[in-house]
């Protein structure tokens, strides 16, 4: 299993937006957990000129071969124009969670 999962990092401009979205993941199968993280201040470069916001950040367990569809999934729900999905491989972890993920991803 090392080596096969994800963690998948997204943010959203308000708490609504960062549940609705981690439910359809779940529902979609794309995701195993989400875990959606209170408010966030992130600091950016955005049009040209510096920018902040307060943001709720995702955190989703995934695989590697599930991403891709994961990723389509965000940039089609999200709300923002450009969508953080950055993808951080797993490179060690509980053997029996690894292979939840893995079983939870599946394509229904």
């Amino acid at each position: 299993m090392r080596g096969t999962g994800l963690v998948v990092l997204v943010t959203c401009p308000s708490q609504a937006s960062a549940r609705r979205l981690a439910a359809h993941l779940i529902r979609s199968r794309v995701a195993a957990c989400v875990n959606v993280i209170g408010q966030v201040e992130s600091l950016f470069w955005w049009k040209g000129k510096s920018e902040s916001a307060r943001e709720y950040l995702l955190m989703i367990k995934t695989s590697r071969s599930r991403f891709e569809a994961l990723r389509r999934t965000v940039v089609a729900h999200h709300p923002y124009d450009v969508p953080e999905v950055i993808a951080l491989p797993i490179a060690a972890g509980h053997a029996p969670y690894l292979a939840w993920i893995q079983r939870s991803v599946r394509a229904a």
